[in-house]
């Protein structure tokens, strides 16, 4: 068949077929007038690459298991495709705990610039307006809530009333609902606090819990780092809230 009746059937625009052959993808046989000629089997082979491309495969990833599709058995191909899969996963995982981070840093900085008061003067460093989280960076970094400015010395936690919110049967499922996000977590007691490692992709979950605790419970301060596979949580609190934060988050191990 000529370029145009597989564009045509296959619903792939003239030019990609072209782009393809240009890669070594999709090699084509010519007439002596030169123009290109498909035999049933670019139909299969387009299908393959189209599958590919939608995994999010680059073209020479897609280029390397072409070779093995066309000479291997189903078993070989499904053994190559495997890794390339997972690792593809791995990076959208990645990409989605780092939107989330950004999402619970950006709605904490709301809140945050919601409880500032409305000033008549010019705006000045104590407006405190780019003082919220940080969100992590495309390779992993840090988020923390409740930040406050180096000038202020004391930061908001310390201070704040230690008095939640929630009690009874709420209480009870907020702690049951922490103890399963950070359930197999290391601990280790750090100063006002306790630091937990657990595994990186359960960051979405955990920002999301630490927005929602703040909200009841703003004597808690939250620091995330991603470190490659592992998050490490930290979370601190006034001694008089030890027994809660003990409760919530569970001993140091």
């Amino acid at each position: 068949m000529r370029i145009s009746q597989l564009a045509e059937r296959c619903g792939v625009p003239a030019t990609t077929l072209r782009f393809y052959e240009g890669a070594g993808l999709l090699p084509a046989e010519r007439t002596p007038a030169g123009y290109r000629l498909y035999g049933e089997d670019a139909v299969e082979r387009l299908a393959f690459i189209g599958a590919a491309k939608h995994l999010g495969l680059p073209l020479e990833e897609i280029s390397e298991m072409l070779t093995v599709w066309e000479t291997g058995s189903c078993k070989e191909v499904k053994a190559d495709l495997r890794p390339r899969i997972a690792a593809r996963l791995d990076e959208a995982q990645q990409r989605v705990a780092e939107l989330t981070v950004f999402t619970a840093s950006l709605h904490a900085a709301l809140d945050h610039l919601d409880a500032l008061p409305d000033r008549d003067q010019p705006c000045d460093p104590h407006c405190g307006f780019l003082t919220g989280p940080r969100p992590a960076g495309p390779t992993g970094g840090a988020i923390t809530f409740n930040r406050r400015t180096p000038e202020q010395e004391t930061e908001r936690w310390q201070t704040a009333p230690v008095a939640c919110s929630l009690t009874g049967d709420d209480m009870t499922a907020r702690a049951a609902t922490w103890h399963a996000a950070l359930d197999g977590a290391t601990r280790t007691p750090i100063a006002d606090g306790l630091r937990m490692t657990l595994p990186a992709e359960r960051i979405a979950r955990i920002a999301e819990l630490a927005v929602a605790e703040q909200q009841c419970c703003p004597f808690f301060d939250f620091r995330l780092h991603l470190d490659g596979p592992d998050l490490h949580l930290e979370v601190r609190a006034p001694a008089e809230a030890a027994d809660l934060l003990a409760e919530l988050f569970g001993p140091a191990t």
